[in-house]
């Protein structure tokens, strides 16, 4: 599933950054736990912050999830370009 979590924190160069816009993608780590990939726009970059010291595994489906929220953040990225 992928989930759209609106305002989401992560540290960017040793600062916590706010971001408006954040998709999480569902995934497993190397030993089947519970993770997740979370997809989210800075100042007109795209985020992609994954499980820390962490193997994200994706199955085919959620390799679809990840990529529709690499493009919606690329959307919304553009469109607060404009």
């Amino acid at each position: 599933m992928i989930e759209f979590v609106g305002c989401r924190e992560h540290v960017s160069g040793g600062r916590t950054v706010v971001t408006g816009n954040a998709w999480q993608v569902q995934c497993r780590d190397l030993t089947g736990k519970r993770r997740e990939v979370t997809v989210s726009v800075d100042d007109g970059s795209i985020v992609v912050v994954v499980p820390p010291g962490e193997t994200a595994v994706l199955s085919p489906m959620e390799v679809g999830r990840l990529r529709a929220a690499l493009r919606e953040a690329a959307v919304t990225s553009a469109e607060s370009d404009s």
